[in-house]
């Protein structure tokens, strides 16, 4: 059975990165600090220098979570002028989860970019661990996928995708987004993942802090994405 979503109880406020207050910001480390063990507060800062928008939500005056995302308009290849929207860290309190909350959140942080109304739309985000994959995973033309490695294009626009986001090192055959070294940090929560949901997570290494890069097209792919052929 679906869980009820239901955000009516909830305020939010969305604001661009560049101008949180440290009031916003000690909001964010602490509500980072509840929803992951070994939080890494170097890449929550970093993530607020590459997205450009953050969204808070309340409950009654309690603090729920925040989400940070984008969306841009960009050149990628072979695809003049696409319009993206780049998921970022998202945390929720155990008491606010189910109720539809980091679907607001990282909405209302995407919607506050460029984007509107957009025809055709590439939904990216950096994950590790398959749970948080599933939302990308139930779609036909999202890449990474089990059937087998990117095509040659779609290696071309993960490491495009992957340089939007500022990641360092991206490995395009598996897109794993390789970690500074340390973890990003651990959700507290329990996720049930059947075996085939971690196949393509092996290459990820979560101590080392990887990611895995998901993107999927909305509503459905240009022509000849799924073609294994170059040039």
């Amino acid at each position: 059975m679906q869980p009820q979503l239901d955000i009516s109880g909830f305020e939010f406020k969305t604001v661009p990165t560049a101008s949180v207050t440290a009031k916003d910001r000690a909001l964010m480390h602490d509500l980072f600090d509840a929803c992951y063990t070994e939080a890494n507060h170097e890449h929550l800062e970093k993530s607020l220098t590459r997205l450009r928008h953050v969204s808070f939500a309340w409950r009654d005056g309690r603090p729920a979570g925040f989400g940070i995302a984008d969306g841009v308009i960009a050149d990628l290849p072979r695809l003049p002028q696409q319009t993206l929207t780049l998921g970022g860290l998202c945390c929720v309190l155990p008491d606010f989860r189910r109720l539809g909350l980091f679907g607001a959140l990282e909405g209302r942080a995407v919607f506050a970019g460029d984007i509107h109304s957009p025809e055709r739309m590439l939904s990216c985000g950096r994950m590790a661990h398959p749970g948080a994959f599933r939302m990308l995973a139930s779609r036909p033309n999202v890449v990474p996928n089990p059937n087998g490695p990117p095509t040659p294009w779609q290696q071309e626009v993960g490491q495009a995708v992957a340089d939007i986001y500022g990641v360092e090192r991206f490995d395009p055959e598996t897109f794993v987004c390789v970690g500074s070294g340390k973890p990003i940090g651990y959700p507290v929560v329990e996720i049930e993942v059947e075996e085939e949901e971690w196949e393509i997570f092996r290459p990820v290494d979560r101590a080392r802090g990887d990611a895995l890069l998901g993107i999927v097209w909305s509503p459905d792919a240009p022509e000849g994405w799924a073609e294994d052929v170059d040039g």
